[in-house]
């Protein structure tokens, strides 16, 4: 294969290196020269929409930090988020149904990856910073307890003063050692709908991505499990969106499109918005809030709170450092005790039930 002109000296100087292929016969030609992070940067902040979020330098960090040579301060973050022991546990913590044998069931970490990919979509139509919106996305679930949101309710009693929330925690505490941008930490303290708008459109992208994802994907896992057929769904939402997850994902992703084409503002259009809602509601009534996943709830608060007794009484037993220091049933014990069982896979965290509370089997949570 021939080259273009001017690559001789190129290739001189690869023999001096003693390059190695992963393939003998490989040619991957590339040439031309490396871009710089400064330079992807001016070119970010040429093309980026106007209130996108610019990238620059190391970011703005709680520990200041050196800029990265090639790779965006965002990017940083998302390639810690990614290695962290935090995120690949959300692999082992469920969406909905507890520790499932259902192997396709969703778990945290694929809710993850499935809200990045509609966050990310929309932020690339809508010419948005797209590593900004990943990093939040992959990262916004990494402050989630065991077996579920009651896990909220379980360690909340602990945390007198700020109570426990997921999306306050995963920001404040889980993730705090990585040292995030505050851009991230800030779209993942603020997804919930429930808290204050996030400061970046990015953020705000990554909230509707988030409840897309769920809506659509915790009533297709409802209808695998047996719980719920297609035809359950309202009437009043199928008109809008259909019943298969991809056309209903499609439909009220196009309409946030919409909405920020026609305002220059994150939202989303009539009749998708009001279609969104009724299926939230239809979900909680029927899947989130059923009889018996209300009873599975209270086990797992039951659960969780034994075990978080248990290791605020005895600190020493705690993997972190700090348990040597701190007195047994004191409310800096209690804290310790909830980072360690928040951070706990459902297997994990039913396991422990048995081993240390003496729970009946039989008695532990179940998913379905």
């Amino acid at each position: 294969m021939s080259h273009p002109a001017g690559t001789l000296e190129a290739m001189d100087v690869e023999l001096e290196l003693q390059v190695r292929r992963a393939h003998p016969d490989a040619d991957a030609f590339v040439g031309g020269p490396l871009r710089t992070r400064e330079e992807r940067e001016a070119a970010l902040d040429a093309s980026l929409a106007p209130g996108a979020t610019r990238p620059v330098g190391a970011g703005e960090r709680a520990r200041p930090e050196e800029p990265d040579r090639y790779r965006l301060c965002f990017e940083r973050d998302l390639d810690r988020i990614k290695h962290s022991r935090p995120w690949r546990r959300l692999a082992g913590k469920c969406q909905v149904f507890i520790a499932p044998a259902d192997d396709h069931l969703r778990t945290r970490l694929t809710h993850a990856v499935e809200v990045a990919q509609v966050a990310v979509g929309i932020a690339r139509a809508a010419n948005l910073c797209l590593a900004l919106t990943e990093s939040i996305a992959i990262a916004h679930d990494c402050g989630h307890g065991p077996a579920g949101h009651a896990s909220e309710g379980a360690f909340s009693p602990y945390l007198p003063e700020t109570g426990y929330d997921h999306a306050v925690y995963g920001a404040d505490v889980t993730l705090a050692e990585l040292n995030l941008c505050a851009p991230t930490l800030d779209g993942v303290r603020n997804h919930s709908w429930r808290r204050p708008s996030p400061s970046t459109p990015e953020g705000e992208v990554v909230a509707w991505a988030d409840r897309i994802a769920y809506v659509c994907h915790d009533f297709e896992d409802a209808v695998r499990a047996g719980i719920l057929e297609s035809d359950d769904l309202p009437i009043e939402v199928r008109q809008v969106v259909g019943t298969k997850r991809s056309d209903q994902i499609e439909t009220f992703v196009v309409a946030v499109l919409h909405a920020i084409e026609q305002t220059g503002r994150v939202g989303m259009t009539e009749p998708a918005a009001g279609a969104l809602a009724a299926f939230r509601e239809f979900n909680f009534e029927r899947i989130y809030l059923r009889p018996a996943a209300v009873r599975q709830a209270e086990r797992v608060v039951r659960l969780l709170q034994g075990l978080v007794d248990h290791f605020a009484d005895a600190p020493r037993s705690l993997p972190e450092p700090e348990g040597l220091v701190v007195a047994p049933g004191s409310p800096e014990a209690a804290a310790l005790a909830v980072r360690y069982v928040s951070g706990m896979t459902d297997r994990y965290a039913l396991g422990l039930g048995v081993e240390l509370l003496g729970w009946d089997p039989a008695d532990l949570p179940r998913g379905v």
